[in-house]
C-alpha cells in the first residue's frame, strides 16, 4: 500500500483477480506526493486487473491527470465505460483527460516504403484525381450544352445586357494584349525562318512559314492560352468569390438557375469574342512577319500580300477558325467550374484559380495536337 497526505492512497491486492483501490483526495493538493509516488512505485496492471473506487472521496481535473498516469491511456479510458465503479461525473471528467492525452500523444512513425511502392502509391492517388476531375468537368460540359440549348428556344430569358458586358471584359478588353503578343511573336517567327532558309536559298518562303503557322496554328493557340491566363481565371475568381460569400446560395434560395444567371452569359461571350480575337492575332502575326520580312529580306508588303494570295489557300484560314469556337467553349467551362468548386477561404479561391489556367492550358494544347493529327490525317 502507498499511503500520502490527506487520505490518498493507491494500493493492489494479490487477490485473483488483481484489484487496485483507489482511495482519498486526488487532488491539486496531492499532486506533488502523488506523482512521485507513482512514479516510484507504479504498480503493473495487466488485462485482468479490476479498479475499485469506492473510496475516492475526491476528484478533479489534476487527479484524473495522476489517474491517467497511473493506469496508461487505454486502461483510463476503459473506466469511462457504464460498468466502472467510478462515479458518473468523475467517468466523464476522466474521459476528457484521458482523450487529450490521447491526442497529445506523439504518434507512431509510419513504416518506411519502398521507393517503388511509394511511387505507385502516388501514381495510383493521380489517376484517381485525374478521373475524377475528368468526370466532373464532362459532367458540368453537359449541363452547360443542356442549359445553353433549353435557353437557346427562349429569347425572353436571354440576358443581353450580360452577355454585352462580358464580351467587352473577355473580348474588347483582351484585343491589345492579343495583338501585340501575336505580332511580335510573328515577327520572331519571320526572323528565324528567314535565318533558316537563307541556309538553303529559300528566303521566299518565309512568307508561307508565317502564312501557315498563324492561319493554322499560332493564332489561335496562343489566343487561346491567353484566354487562359487572362479570362478563365477571372470566372474562376469571380464565381468562387460569390461562392466563398454565399451569393450563389442566395441566388439559388431565390428560385435562380447559377448557370443561367452565371455561367451562359461567361460562355457565349467568349464563344462571340474567341474568334475575333483569333481573326485580330491572325491579322497582327502576318503584320508582324511582313514588317520583318520588308525590313529584313526586302519583300516589299504588296510582294507579300501576293505570295500569300499565291500559295495559301483559304482553307487554312477556316481551319483556324473553326477551332476557336471550341477552344473558347472548353476555356469558359473549365473557368466557370472550378469556380463552383471553391469553399469558403480566400485560400481555395487562389488554389482553384490557379487550377483553372492549368487546366485550360493543358486542354487546349491537347485539342490542337489532337486537331493537327487529324487535319494532317484528312489531308486538309
Amino acid at each position: 500500500m502507498t499511503a500520502l497526505d490527506n487520505n490518498a492512497s493507491f494500493r493492489l491486492d494479490s487477490a485473483s483477480p488483481p484489484v487496485l483501490h483507489v482511495e482519498g483526495d486526488w487532488t491539486l493538493r496531492n499532486y506533488r506526493a502523488l506523482s512521485r509516488q507513482i512514479a516510484q512505485a507504479r504498480p503493473a496492471l495487466g488485462e485482468q486487473t479490476v479498479l475499485e473506487f469506492s473510496a475516492l472521496s475526491a476528484f478533479d481535473t489534476v487527479g484524473a491527470k495522476l489517474l491517467v498516469d497511473l493506469l496508461g491511456v487505454p486502461a483510463a479510458l476503459r473506466q469511462t465505460q457504464a460498468d466502472s465503479t467510478l462515479a458518473p461525473a468523475w467517468r466523464a471528467l476522466l474521459a476528457v483527460v484521458a482523450e487529450a492525452k490521447a491526442i497529445a500523444m506523439p504518434k507512431p512513425a509510419p513504416p518506411r516504403q519502398a521507393w517503388i511502392t511509394d511511387m505507385l502509391e502516388r501514381v495510383g492517388a493521380a489517376t484517381l484525381s485525374l478521373r475524377a476531375c475528368a468526370l466532373g468537368l464532362l459532367g458540368f460540359m453537359g449541363l452547360c450544352l443542356q442549359t445553353l440549348l433549353s435557353s437557346f428556344w427562349r429569347p425572353s430569358r436571354w440576358r443581353v445586357t450580360a452577355v454585352v458586358a462580358q464580351i467587352e471584359q473577355t473580348g474588347l478588353d483582351a484585343v491589345p494584349i492579343v495583338s501585340l503578343l501575336t505580332f511580335m511573336v510573328g515577327a520572331v517567327v519571320a526572323f528565324l525562318g528567314a535565318t533558316v532558309l537563307a541556309n538553303f536559298g529559300a528566303s521566299i518562303y518565309t512568307v508561307d512559314l508565317v502564312a501557315f503557322s498563324f492561319l493554322r496554328e499560332f493564332a489561335v493557340l496562343l489566343t487561346a492560352i491567353l484566354m487562359a491566363g487572362r479570362t478563365a481565371s477571372s470566372f474562376t475568381a469571380q464565381i468562387g468569390s460569390m461562392k466563398a460569400n454565399e451569393e450563389i446560395d442566395a441566388i439559388r434560395a431565390l428560385g435562380l438557375d447559377p448557370i443561367k444567371l452565371l455561367v451562359l452569359p461567361r460562355l457565349i461571350a467568349l464563344l462571340v469574342a474567341m474568334p475575333a480575337l483569333t481573326f485580330i492575332a491572325m491579322l497582327s502575326g502576318l503584320f508582324g512577319g511582313a514588317m520583318v520580312c520588308a525590313l529584313s529580306l526586302d519583300i516589299s508588303p504588296t510582294m507579300f500580300l501576293s505570295l500569300l494570295q499565291q500559295d495559301v489557300g483559304i482553307r487554312h484560314f477556316i481551319l483556324g477558325m473553326v477551332k476557336a469556337p471550341l477552344f473558347a467553349f472548353v476555356v469558359a467551362v473549365i473557368g466557370c467550374n472550378e469556380g463552383f468548386k471553391v469553399s469558403g477561404s480566400a485560400q481555395s479561391v487562389g488554389q482553384h484559380t490557379t487550377s483553372s489556367v492549368v487546366q485550360s492550358i493543358f486542354v487546349v494544347i491537347l485539342l490542337d495536337a489532337l486537331a493537327a493529327l487529324f487535319f494532317m490525317e484528312m489531308g486538309w
